[in-house]
């Protein structure tokens, strides 16, 4: 809507008053140039005060950037930096685990150790009463099992010796009643008959040995008979008598006709009638009897030993001739081997081993 009357929409008239007209408006319209001029400074500060923040933020903005791409880019080396690490420990948590394993396998055998260790120190620590005692202990115990194993006292009388003898020497109360132990387990050791293996082992060695030397009853050949000593003649004629040829013609004859026959009786026509074959297996078998029997003597077994040198007695008797020297030495051999190797047990220390056994033990 236009107003009716607009004043200022038609321009005055020019004439000759226009121009002090014009001189008036502008002195109306001078305060309104000076704030114009001032609010569009102001709008060109403020624009350059816009622009200078717009480029500081941008300037602010692209160090921000910056600085973010820096920062992710230390995220993802630290990030590969990280799982390095992380395979790092667990190879390392898998290297603890066995060093961890080892070492509590040494640990078990150091602490074994220990304990042995331990004991020795304790074995070491023992008095020197102790340490007799366990040693004596020890050396009869052995000698025990040697003499049963041996057939022989003698093992077991020497380690009773050696330990009386340390024990006089040591001479402590403590130990009176081992050593009177020792002493009694000595006398009864010597008082009792124990066969004596290595000597009847000794003998049937000489048995078998003497076999083949010893004479057969079916050997041929004349016994040797010392000729008579004739008296010498004192006188000459009588001298010349006993010179005559032809007696000792008569004496050659009658000698050499003694050893071409032989009479003799026969008490046992099986031993007499051997063949030659036959006797050297008769020789043979009574070894090998005495053999077994020294076998059996070995491994303690009496009953085995007394039968085969009952067998070989039989033999002796049966096929070879006694009546010489040689035969009967032969077979009373024999016989002692018979009547010794019998079955005697071996005595027993159970009185020192008591005795041992209570001093070690501190009663």
């Amino acid at each position: 809507m236009k107003p009716a009357h607009d004043d200022t929409s038609h321009p005055p008239p020019l004439g000759p008053t226009t121009e002090p007209l014009a001189s008036a408006s502008e002195l109306n319209n001078a305060p309104i140039t000076d704030t114009g001029k001032w609010f569009s400074r102001s709008i060109g500060v403020l624009a350059v005060v816009g622009v200078v923040g717009s480029g500081l933020m941008w300037a602010k903005l692209s160090g921000i950037q910056e600085q973010l791409a820096r920062q992710s880019a230390d995220t993802g080396s630290q990030a590969v930096q990280a799982r390095v690490t992380s395979k790092q420990a667990e190879e390392l948590a898998r290297e603890t685990a066995a060093r961890l394993a080892v070492t509590d396998a040494k640990l078990s055998e150091v602490a074994l150790q220990r304990g042995q260790l331990e004991d020795l120190m304790q074995s070491l620590s023992r008095s020197r009463d102790e340490n007799l005692v366990v040693d004596i202990e020890s050396a009869i115990r052995l000698a025990q099992q040697q003499a049963q194993l041996t057939g022989s006292v003698q093992p077991l009388l020497a380690a009773l010796n050696s330990a009386e003898q340390r024990l006089t020497k040591v001479a402590q109360p403590r130990l009176a009643p081992v050593l009177r132990a020792v002493t009694r387990d000595i006398e009864r050791i010597k008082a009792t008959a124990v066969a004596d293996t290595p000597a009847l082992l000794f003998k049937l060695d000489e048995l078998v040995r003497v076999v083949d030397t010893l004479p057969l009853l079916n050997a041929v050949g004349s016994v040797p008979q010392e000729k008579p000593v004739k008296p010498v003649p004192t006188s000459s004629w009588a001298k010349a008598i006993s010179m005559s040829w032809w007696e000792k013609v008569l004496a050659d004859v009658w000698a050499d006709a003694q050893h071409l026959i032989r009479v003799s009786r026969i008490d046992k026509p099986e031993a007499s009638l051997l063949a030659p074959d036959q006797s050297f297996f008769v020789r043979e078998n009574l070894k090998l009897r005495l053999l077994n029997a020294r076998l059996g003597l070995l491994a303690r077994h009496f009953d085995a030993v007394q039968s085969d040198m009952k067998q070989a007695n039989d033999d002796l008797t049966r096929y070879f001739d006694m009546q010489t020297r040689q035969g009967q030495t032969t077979l009373a051999l024999a016989r002692e081997v018979l009547a010794q190797s019998k079955q005697i047990e071996i005595p027993r220390v159970d009185d020192t081993i008591a005795a041992l056994t209570t001093a070690a033990a501190g009663r």
